[in-house]
């Protein structure tokens, strides 16, 4: 990614924060193993600052959308308050397999560490801690013959912010994010990446609602994209 690659992706910039559209497959920070990570190209994103900004937050190397990062420490040190006592809201799109029989619902299914080798891989666990998330139809497909895949689009608003949380609570309804090879069906190569785009972000009571400007796939197939606003 160039310098100008990133500051394209630039969909919000206050005093306070900027929000950039990550792209899916470029991991926020480096891994155990290196490589390229979005952070490194942060340097182009100081306009006037004399250090780079930081992440507020974060998202998973496959999904795409909103990131909100602080401009300097002040900025970070408000922003860690609000996303920690659940001022800021998030909302998402995903697509999944199969889907709910109902429009509109709610999953309230705690959430724990899968086991100590698997990293950062969560599962279902009654004892662990408080995950909710809310969730609306927002389309679903016509398949084209028996053999096609029954999809849905859903739009998916994360009340708490547990690691995985959407992808965990969607496979653990019965419909996987499409894409998703650790809880999900998907191989890990070969196949569409992972259907899951962070497309909105609201920070209160900072003036700042944006959506990201880039595309999510339809549950019907087709590409939807959606515009920048305020509020």
């Amino acid at each position: 990614m160039t310098a100008e690659e990133i500051v394209a992706r630039l969909i919000y910039r206050d005093g306070l924060m900027l929000v950039i559209d990550k792209p899916a497959g470029l991991p926020v920070h480096k891994g155990p193993k290196g490589g390229e990570s979005l952070e490194d190209h942060f340097g182009a994103l100081r306009f006037g600052l004399p250090r780079p900004p930081a992440l507020a937050h974060r998202l998973d190397r496959d999904t795409s959308g909103c990131l909100v990062l602080g401009r300097h420490r002040k900025a970070l040190a408000t922003l860690g308050r609000l996303f920690k006592s659940g001022e800021v809201g998030k909302g998402y799109w995903a697509v999944v397999a199969g889907g709910p029989t109902q429009d509109e619902g709610r999953i309230d299914l705690p959430l724990g560490r899968k086991d100590a080798t698997r990293g950062w891989w969560m599962k279902h666990d009654p004892a662990g801690q408080p995950a909710v998330t809310i969730w609306k139809v927002m389309g679903r497909s016509i398949p084209a013959s028996s053999n096609s895949p029954h999809l849905t689009w859903l739009a998916l608003e994360p009340l708490t912010g547990r690691t995985h949380q959407l992808r965990v609570h969607c496979a653990a309804m019965g419909w996987p994010i499409m894409g998703d090879s650790v809880y999900g069906n998907a191989p890990r190569t070969g196949t569409p990446g992972l259907h899951l785009h962070a497309r909105e972000v609201v920070a209160s009571p900072l003036p700042c609602r944006r959506t990201c400007s880039s595309c999510c796939a339809r549950a019907d197939g087709r590409r939807t994209q959606s515009s920048n606003d305020s509020a």
